[in-house]
């Protein structure tokens, strides 16, 4: 199996390089190979081979990716932000093949049709990005096959556990507040409701990443022998001959080892995700000119100022609650170390094959909402939204376990409330500031920093809304005062114990001062959903582009971006599912650009 930690000396040139192991690198590795075994490809992962940790195998482990001691991941810390109270927010990304694929939350969480045609590119719209999205599934959830694939690599189901009380007390709550149940919430249409989750778990409880279902039976099948994957091991930058990508120089991570060289023939792909990709290009002298210079790099290969520019992310906040659940419907039990890991992998327990969100919802505001936050916001929601019912304000689900570090609680059975932003207006960026791979990265998240202050208003609505469906849910035992914004107690917004379900409930009354202290609250606790994205968008050059329709980057010729740093337009879903289709879809252009959609 050609998975080295050390690349032999007698692979110096290979026909494609592919700069990144992560989601889309992964489908791209194998698809090409199995477009013709005689390429020779070599894909080149700063991370470590996910199989055979636990974290990774099993979904039921996957905020292990987030301990200190993890080897899966790597976090970014932006620079601190006036607009969060002076915070600096890390954003967890993968790091390990198959990338986020490998140790997300596992949602399956699809993109709205406006979402794809917004991005106004040839071969990008929603009709044309229906067959990649199919590609890459096998679908076992609800809805219309017309809409989903039956043959895929990824498998989507409701894995082998789901609590069903608190499902169908969570949509029941939902519609008290007004929101229906949709069938399909991945259909590309469907908005504004509630759905009962599926995710990237298989009916027999698997993960489903692109290294184990995509590269992995292509590195083991025997029948692959020039598909080469180099592991814990960082691409440096590209190298040029005049203007054309010949190959890339790379840093083993072990410690002492020299960096090396490998040339292309043919095409070198980076795909490092939305910090890596941007930085790689600009220690390569593609970019502004200015950053370039001022990281001391000396050459200027081509001047594309679109790199690094408007970095997107959703703004997530989540809120937790007490709950009367049962020790066997939450995760609680597993997080706080009552449940012993090593006993529910030797018993093949059921509730390894959970992710805890057993509810995704995709939410917009009435018309009386709209108002009550105000002219400004209603100007930009009849600009943006209003003749767009494709289009959700908000995301929010249910997570059957406390919403964070479970330390310094009070022992019990939680359940939490995420809620994102879909297309948040705030951008940010990130930049290179030295030539070396450990030169720290300049980068601002961007979060809340759009001047009208739309996207806090977003999240005052989201928290009320997200605390009357729990507080109409029969597990309602009170907020955790910790987890909720501080209002004063004689507000009629202050938390409460009850000792049992509320009855007769009616809408929270928030006074001008109880919304300031939410959206205090929102700035200082406003977090990543780890959907980062945009910083090489897809767009025309003078629109702060960075590729083309097909994926070619501006000025320079033999190189290509496939992955979500491409996106050039936010989507309302968890990205996951928007990063496979961007996969099959730079595959499928790679392919026929090398010639090989004829063999």
């Amino acid at each position: 199996m050609g998975l080295y930690s050390q690349l032999p000396d007698d692979i110096q040139t290979v026909d494609v390089i592919i700069a990144g192991g992560g989601t889309a690198g992964c489908i791209v590795a194998a698809r090409l190979a199995e477009a013709d075994p005689s390429l020779s490809i070599l894909v080149i992962e700063a991370g470590p081979d996910g199989a055979g940790n636990p974290s990774v195998d099993y979904p039921a482990f996957f905020l292990s990716n987030l301990l200190p001691s993890t080897i899966t991941a790597a976090f970014y810390k932006s620079n601190p932000s006036k607009n969060l109270g002076g915070r600096e927010i890390v954003v967890p990304t993968g790091s390990v093949l198959g990338g986020g694929s490998a140790v997300n939350m596992m949602m399956y969480s699809r993109a709205q049709r406006d979402d794809w045609d917004s991005w106004k590119m040839p071969g990008w719209t929603a009709d044309e990005m229906l067959p990649y999205l199919k590609k890459s599934e096998t679908y076992h959830g609800p809805g219309s096959m017309d809409r989903h694939g039956s043959s895929g690599p990824i498998h989507v189901s409701s894995g082998t556990f789901t609590a069903k009380r608190p499902q169908d007390d969570f949509i029941s709550a939902m519609n008290k507040v007004g929101w229906p149940e949709i069938e399909d919430l991945g259909s590309l249409d469907s908005c504004n409701g509630v759905q009962r989750a599926v995710r990237f778990i298989s009916p027999d409880g698997k993960r489903q990443d692109t290294a184990s279902r995509y590269l992995k039976p292509r590195l083991q099948d025997g029948a692959h022998p020039n598909l080469h994957v180099l592991l814990e091991t960082q691409v440096d930058r590209v190298l040029f001959q005049g203007k054309k990508a010949a190959g890339i120089v790379y840093q083993p991570k072990a410690e002492g080892a020299a960096s090396r060289t490998v040339n292309a023939s043919k095409m070198v792909i980076v795909s490092a995700g939305a910090f890596g990709t941007p930085a790689i290009l600009e220690r390569s002298g593609v970019g502004d000119p200015d950053i370039i210079r001022r990281a001391g790099i000396a050459q200027v290969v081509a001047d594309v100022p679109g790199v690094g520019r408007e970095y997107d992310d959703h703004h997530m906040l989540l809120y937790p609650y007490k709950s009367s659940l049962n020790p066997d419907e939450t995760m609680d039990a597993i997080l706080t170390g009552k449940l012993n890991p090593v006993d529910l992998i030797q018993n093949n327990h059921k509730i390894l094959g959970w992710n805890a969100q057993d509810v995704t919802c995709k939410l917009r505001p009435t018309e009386e909402d709209i108002a009550a936050l105000g002219p400004v916001f209603k100007e930009a929601w009849d600009e943006e939204f209003k003749d767009h019912p494709n289009k959700p304000l908000m995301m929010m689900a249910l997570i059957n376990t406390f919403p964070g570090e479970p330390i310094g609680i009070p022992p019990g059975q939680y359940f939490g409330v995420s809620t994102f932003t879909t297309y948040p207006f705030s951008r940010g960026h990130v930049h290179i500031t030295g030539p070396r791979l450990t030169d720290p990265l300049d980068f601002e998240t961007g979060f809340f920093a759009d001047e009208k202050g739309i996207d806090l208003k977003k999240h005052r609505w989201a928290y009320k809304k997200q605390r009357e469906v729990a507080r109409r849910m029969t597990v309602f035992r009170g907020e955790l005062p910790a987890g909720h914004p501080p209002f004063p107690a004689d507000s009629k917004a202050a938390v409460v114990a009850p000792e049992g379900p509320l009855t007769e409930v009616r809408d929270i009354e928030y006074s001008a001062a109880d919304d300031a202290v939410i959206d205090q609250w929102a700035q200082n606790n406003v977090s990543s959903p780890w959907h980062s994205l945009g910083t090489c968008k897809m767009a025309p050059r003078d629109q702060n582009g960075v590729v083309d329709q097909h994926l070619s980057v501006y000025g320079v010729e033999g190189l290509k971006i496939a992955d979500l740093s491409i996106v050039p337009q936010n989507v309302a879903a968890n990205t996951c599912n928007t990063a496979l289709a961007v996969g099959e879809r730079a595959a499928s252009i790679f392919i026929k650009e090398l010639g090989l959609d004829s063999k």
